[in-house]
């Protein structure tokens, strides 16, 4: 395995992936980040794609600006996963095609319900933005 793939895989993991997990990945194309997409399909026990019909444990979403309203997709994938997922939201970097405004991040985040957290440059292209349901018993407290 080449260090890069090394890295991909341990940026997988240190973003919160685990192994057994499914993961539901939305908004894939020919322009994600395909080395860091395979260390999440390698670490994960299945990477499902956007028609999955079940709970899954996580999502990775890729989105771009152009992908429509991002409260839009972030509240669907709060309804793909149990209360306390993760959903790894993945957006151009700064000056690329398809970037999107940090400040839309946390707004959109904030609208969704979401917590969010900081995330790390993915390749050369994305970076990430760690959100996460709130837990049930948070919301009975």
């Amino acid at each position: 395995m080449s260090a890069t793939a090394d890295h991909a895989e341990s940026l997988a993991a240190r973003l919160g992936f685990q192994s057994e997990q499914v993961v539901q990945e939305i908004g894939y194309d020919d322009d994600v980040d395909q080395e860091f997409r395979d260390a999440v399909e390698k670490l994960v026990s299945e990477l499902a794609d956007e028609d999955y019909d079940d709970v899954a444990d996580a999502v990775l979403l890729w989105f771009r600006d152009e992908d429509g309203d991002l409260t839009d997709a972030l509240v669907d994938a709060t309804e793909l996963v149990e209360d306390g997922a993760l959903i790894l939201l993945l957006t151009p970097k700064t000056g690329r095609d398809g970037y999107v405004e940090a400040s839309d991040i946390s707004e959109a985040a904030e609208t969704a319900g979401l917590s969010l957290a900081k995330g790390l440059p993915v390749g050369k292209e994305w970076t990430s933005t760690k959100l996460v349901t709130p837990k049930a018993a948070k919301a009975k407290r």
